[in-house]
């Protein structure tokens, strides 16, 4: 028999504490704030079970047992469950419980309401996560009442789910045993969940979600959380979506754990405020650091205290063998969270509950308001999960992510609109349910850089590119997204003048060909990001085009009628522009970004997002930003951020010869041609500085930044991001990271950089 007090034990103590009890002494033990309480023993169930005669009578049960047979184990599991809940516990046993309940709250000063909540000694494992699969008990409070829970816990070891995840990850029954952690509840006010790297890809962006009251309403999928994406490389928070939390959890006035419905108002309020969220990322930051890999954490906020009341291994970070991607013109009927990513195609089956899991049979799109554990066995024979509520901390996305399964959640309506026996492809990636079976396409392309080695940099390297077609052979590169696509290279190789389209009434056929160049680069890099420049292209380019003879002759087109000084004339070309980027954001890609070139006033900045919101573009939904290629928008680039832009990017080639004024076409003058001229320099390094202050990303996409010299200037000065030609990649990678470490080396020996 034994009692562990979470602060004696860490975490090679899962023998005896069970994953989810070891890593919380490990928290504790470490300075975490982690809730006061104790380990009953995984050797006290053994004794208990070989004390009353069950063990054996339990093994025998179990011997043989066919768990695809969902009828036949739901049986099996109710059978044992019953013995053991019906088993008294030996007096020596239930004794040492009480003891440690007594001494848990004398040091508290007050009979405590506790967490009772199950801890497998095969669960929160690096290599498979056991999520859901045992029981916990909130607010319980008095002896009689966690001795009673304690045993409750013994007993979820047998649940059909964990009965059958138990032969699915190949562990034996007998194997396994359960320990109970009992530990002070905390009443949160706030609480959710967040995992401290991205959960598909690894990125390092810790996705926090939230609601008001106790975890479990996340968890459990009654809600769809708040969702909050910081990004850990450049500190800062990159994505907020307020969802409408129509309930919370809480504890009553008489101790009973409660669904509360909440007003309208209250329902749609943000839960966390911009402070709780850095917060949170601090103690990400030291779980990750300690555990050495990402990890999935609760946590719980009572009276401004932040708890972190769990930590288990993200076990769903796989290489990614194959990419798909959905073909040609389609019809959108859903859209959600991409929770698990893949693709599936298949039959809807809508169930309401675990008793009708025996409908979706092998490689049917699984429909439901939420799932739960004892759905595990439908979610392994389904193509595709989508469920009405949840984030992508619920049940249904880290049982999906584990499995394999594509998975859209917190869709809302999926239950409404999705009816038995209609044919639907799910992304699980982009979160979106397409009508019909919907062509696939394989793009193994992707396969080589996923799984390569390279080098890797803080400073990320970017790759420009022209034409849609050059796409594949850029993202072969390894490039960490796309930080310049100028369309302009695009639309010069259509049939007709851009403008021609319009006057001739074929707006659609026009924006059509804007969306298709522009989805081939969004997708081939997706989800790595991709700015889309919007059309530069001077007049003397557009004269040879049908429609273009009426183009103005200009003296000197490089500083004529171009970029936003004329989308923001011919505001009906620029319309179409956003109307393309519109489609592509809701078929789901997230990795767009706009990038205004050509900026010298800040109302041009204000004129161009106005035109973007008309057209119902969500802001928030996209990166905006600006290029800085003349000395007028370096020189105002505080009053343009006042405007609300997420990045900036040099443009050094007109930014050099509009600083130096030297036309970099001109022979004569060429050899006075110098992207790193003091003048050049010091309007950059201006830009950098008023950028970092004000959490906005700088990136270069001009000619300097596939230049060894100026690269390791600009990494010194403190860019984000280099975006350069394919061929030179390799190269600004290399010199990157040369240049970062001797930054390090140069800090670490107390030296000027």
């Amino acid at each position: 028999m034994g009692i562990l007090w979470l602060n004696e034990i860490g975490k090679n103590d899962i023998p005896l504490a069970g994953g989810k009890g070891a890593n919380l002494g490990e928290l504790l033990r470490n300075e975490i704030p982690v809730p006061n309480g104790f380990v009953v023993d995984s050797k006290t169930f053994i004794e208990f079970m070989e004390a009353t005669g069950i063990l054996y009578q339990v093994n025998d049960m179990l011997r043989g047992l066919d768990v695809e047979d969902t009828e036949n184990l739901e049986k099996t599991s109710k059978k044992i469950r019953e013995i053991i809940e019906s088993s008294e516990i030996p007096k020596v046993i239930e004794e040492e419980i009480r003891n440690a309940y007594r001494e848990l709250c004398s040091e508290e000063g007050e009979e405590v309401f506790v967490a009772v909540r199950s801890s497998a000694t095969a669960e929160d494992l690096p290599e498979a996560s056991f999520a859901g699969q045992q029981e916990t008990y909130l607010n319980v409070r008095g002896e009689d009442d966690v001795v009673d829970k304690v045993r409750k816990c013994w007993s979820s070891l047998y649940t059909p789910r964990a009965i059958y995840y138990r032969v699915q990850q190949g562990f034996r029954h007998d194997e396994v045993s359960i320990a109970v952690v009992v530990q002070k509840m905390v009443n949160s006010e706030k609480s959710g969940v967040m995992f401290t790297s991205h959960p598909v890809t690894g990125e390092k962006q810790c996705i926090i979600e939230a609601a008001f009251g106790l975890g479990e309403a996340i968890v459990s999928g009654a809600v769809s959380p708040d969702t909050y994406v910081y990004d850990r490389k450049s500190g800062k928070l990159i994505d907020v979506n307020i969802a409408e939390k129509k309930i919370m959890i809480t504890r009553s006035e008489d101790g009973e754990t409660v669904k509360v419905e909440l007003p309208p108002e209250k329902a749609k309020e943000r839960v966390l405020s911009d402070e709780e969220i850095e917060e949170l990322v601090k103690f990400a930051e030291l779980i990750e650091n300690h555990y050495g890999n990402p990890q999935d954490v609760e946590w719980g906020i009572e009276r401004g205290k932040v708890y972190i009341l769990q930590s288990r291994a993200i076990t769903t970070i796989k290489e990614r063998k194959e990419e798909k991607a959905v073909k040609g013109d389609v019809r959108i009927l859903l859209k959600g969270l991409g929770a698990s990513p893949g693709i599936g195609i298949g039959k809807v089956k809508v169930i309401e509950s675990e008793r009708e899991i025996s409908k979706v049979e092998e490689g049917d799109i699984l429909v439901t308001t939420m799932t739960t554990p004892d759905m595990v066995p439908a979610m392994k024979r389904a193509s595709a999960i989508v469920t009405d509520e949840g984030g992508m901390t619920c049940h249904a996305a880290i049982v999906s992510r584990e499995l394999g399964v594509p998975a859209v959640v917190g869709t809302k309506e999926a239950t409404k609109v999705l009816k038995d026996g209609m044919v639907v492809t799910v992304d699980g990636e982009k979160g979106v349910v397409y009508e019909g079976a919907v062509e696939v396409e394989k793009r193994e392309e992707k396969v080589e850089v996923q799984t390569a080695g390279r080098i890797i940099t803080a400073t990320e390297v970017k790759v420009n590119i022209s034409i849609p077609d050059g796409a594949k052979r850029a993202y072969a590169t390894g490039a960490d997204g796309v930080g310049l696509f100028r369309i302009e290279h695009m639309v010069l190789g259509l049939p007709k003048h851009p403008m021609k389209y319009i006057r001739d009434g074929e707006i659609e056929e026009y924006i059509q060909k804007l969306y298709e160049g522009m989805k081939e680069v969004v997708e081939t890099f997706y989800p790595k990001p991709v700015w889309i420049r919007t059309l530069d292209a001077p007049t003397d380019e557009f004269r040879a085009m049908e429609g273009g003879e009426n183009e103005p002759i200009e003296a000197n087109p490089m500083l004529g009628f171009r970029g936003i000084r004329r989308d923001l004339i011919e505001d009906i070309h620029f319309r179409a522009e956003i109307r393309a980027i519109k489609r592509l954001v809701e078929e789901g890609f997230t990795n767009v970004g706009i990038m205004i070139p050509l900026v010298t006033r800040v109302e041009e900045v204000r004129q161009a997002k106005r035109i973007i919101q008309e057209e119902g573009l969500d802001l928030s939904k996209i990166e905006f930003g600006v290029m800085v290629e003349t000395p007028a928008a370096a020189l105002i680039i505080d009053d343009i951020i006042d405007v609300g832009i997420d990045f900036i990017s040099f443009g050094t080639n007109d930014l050099t010869q509009y600083t130096l004024a030297i036309d970099r076409n001109n022979e004569n003058v060429a050899y006075m041609y110098d992207e790193t001229h003091p003048a050049v320099m010091k309007l950059i390094e201006h830009v950098i500085n008023a950028c970092r202050k004000r959490g906005v990303k700088t990136s270069i996409c001009g000619q300097a930044g596939s230049y060894p010299h100026v690269v390791e200037k600009l990494v010194k000065l403190g860019i984000d991001s280099v975006s350069a030609n394919p061929d030179a990649v390799q190269m600004v990678r290399e010199t990157i990271a040369r240049v970062e470490k001797k930054l390090i080396l140069n800090r670490l020996r107390g030296l000027d950089a």
